[in-house]
């Protein structure tokens, strides 16, 4: 391989996983929203729409016609996936005082 090919591998799969930083946590913060709103639809089709969007321009771009990008870009995306799980469910670490 070349530079240019290590480059492009490394920038794919950093893409990739930028790339499901977004598409994860976006999903995260729309069920959080959707919940107490009071048209769930509407939080959950338009989230839907924009976080898609920006993951096939994203991977359309990274990819540049070719296959092996577009695989180490989606690696990098399923990566992102239980990062993801694993920061919003942390524990809640700040002391809270019993309310009498």
């Amino acid at each position: 391989m070349m530079t240019s090919d290590w480059l492009g591998g490394a920038l794919a799969i950093s893409v990739g996983f930028i790339l499901g930083l977004i598409f994860f946590a976006g999903l995260w913060w729309t069920v959080k929203r959707a919940v107490t709103s009071p048209h769930p639809a509407l939080w959950f089709i338009g989230s839907m729409l924009i976080r898609v969007a920006i993951t096939l321009v994203g991977f359309y771009w990274v990819s540049a016609d070719q296959w092996w990008r577009l695989l180490l870009c989606t690696a990098g995306f399923i990566v992102a996936r239980p990062v993801v799980s694993r920061t919003v469910n942390q524990p809640d670490t700040g002391r809270r005082t019993p309310c009498n």
